[in-house]
């Protein structure tokens, strides 16, 4: 029997969080701010979705909008704070001014997760050189997932992308797990899951209602029946 797929859903509190829970979610992204493409929750909001759901947590660590680190000081003092209060998985991604990963201020942040498991989010759609990222990245400890559309533009201008990159999986920079979010859609989903990719990130996906409104169940389990293949 093949592995079901995982499904990720962005929470941006305890009720979005127990809604996706419910729906058949896997993982929960917790952020706060879309407006900014998701800034990292107080911790605080961390600790009422820790207590209100079993699934695993991945929590944002960018305090600002775009992918410059900023502070990076005060971005490991906040991951500090979040691990003292129990968070044991991250998303996190940094650039330079030229769009080149900034291998230093991730270092400094990843070591601050002590191996915790995290995602490089995407950032990776607007670095200069996805191929030199992915390498420059090889072998950094915790780094299990990349969360990609293959373009910055959204999964319709990212396929060929993404599919070239799932068929180089286990290549050096390659190994990671290839998360599809940014404009996905259910009928992206097949094609995608032919090409062996089996990890999908929804947001907008999850909420009828948009942003303003809560997640839904019944969106959830929609798209958890589709990867589970139940029409």
């Amino acid at each position: 029997m093949s592995k079901r797929a995982v499904l990720e859903v962005i929470a941006l509190g305890v009720e979005d969080a127990v809604a996706a829970q419910a729906g058949g979610a896997d993982r929960l992204e917790l952020v706060t701010d879309m407006a900014a493409d998701g800034l990292t929750p107080s911790v605080e909001t961390f600790a009422g979705i820790r207590a209100a759901v079993d699934i695993d947590l991945r929590v944002m660590l960018r305090l600002a909008a775009g992918f410059a680190v900023g502070d990076v000081r005060r971005v490991v003092r906040v991951a500090r704070q979040l691990r003292d209060a129990g968070a044991d998985e991250f998303v996190l991604g940094f650039l330079d001014a030229d769009g080149g990963v900034d291998l230093g201020a991730l270092e400094q942040v990843v070591g601050e997760l002590d191996g915790c498991r995290w995602t490089f989010h995407r950032a990776i759609d607007r670095a200069a050189d996805r191929d030199a990222l992915r390498k420059q990245l090889d072998g950094m400890p915790g780094l299990d997932t990349y969360l990609t559309a293959g373009s910055g533009a959204g999964v319709d201008d990212g396929l060929p992308t993404l599919l070239a990159e799932a068929a180089r999986g286990g290549e050096p920079g390659y190994e990671q797990r290839i998360l599809v979010g940014g404009g996905l859609r259910l009928d992206h989903v097949p094609v995608l899951l032919g090409a062996g990719i089996d990890a999908f990130h929804i947001g907008g996906a999850a909420r009828p209602g948009g942003w303003d409104g809560p997640v839904s169940v019944a969106a959830v389990a929609e798209w958890r029946a589709v990867l589970d293949g139940v029409s």
